[in-house]
């Protein structure tokens, strides 16, 4: 992997996980080493652990706040903010999901590398959108294909 004119992702925020610091590969090391594989299993334990904490909030203030309004428009507040929630939440379970299989991917040493035309997806693609199947190329193609499938 060449390092040469690279900047490497410093930038916190755009990360998907807080506390985990942005890998910087050392010169000549190799795309998806062990440690490469053991940084992004971390994100993805951490994201999936952030994620499923935040759906047990969620099931706590649905029990905590469920009051049975007696007018009609507090009750269909209510009743709204639930079913966003819940539509969160249950984009969040896809998530879990995706998070999921890309954790066995890791594990089965498969990760890193795209879906669609074998080549390196990246470490700055992968620390952004850690679950990422396909290289920027390939991704960009695929939704340009849907966008004109869309029209």
């Amino acid at each position: 992997m060449a390092t040469d004119n690279i900047s490497y992702l410093r930038r916190k925020a755009a990360l998907p996980v807080d506390g985990i610091e942005p890998y910087i590969p050392e010169a000549g090391e190799e795309y998806m080493n062990e440690k490469q594989l053991a940084h992004f299993r971390n994100i993805l334990i951490a994201w999936k652990k952030s994620l499923m904490e935040e759906v047990d909030r969620t099931v706590d203030h649905m029990k905590e706040d469920a009051t049975n309004f007696s007018d009609p428009a507090d009750r269909a507040t209510q009743e709204e903010e639930f079913a966003l929630e819940l539509r969160a939440r249950d984009r969040e379970r896809k998530l879990i999901r995706k998070i999921e299989k890309t954790i066995a991917r890791v594990d089965d040493d498969d990760y890193g590398f795209c879906d669609a035309c074998g080549v390196e997806i990246g470490l700055q693609r992968l620390e952004v959108r850690p679950t990422a199947e396909l290289c920027i190329d390939c991704k960009t193609t695929q939704e340009i294909k849907e966008r004109q499938m869309a029209v």
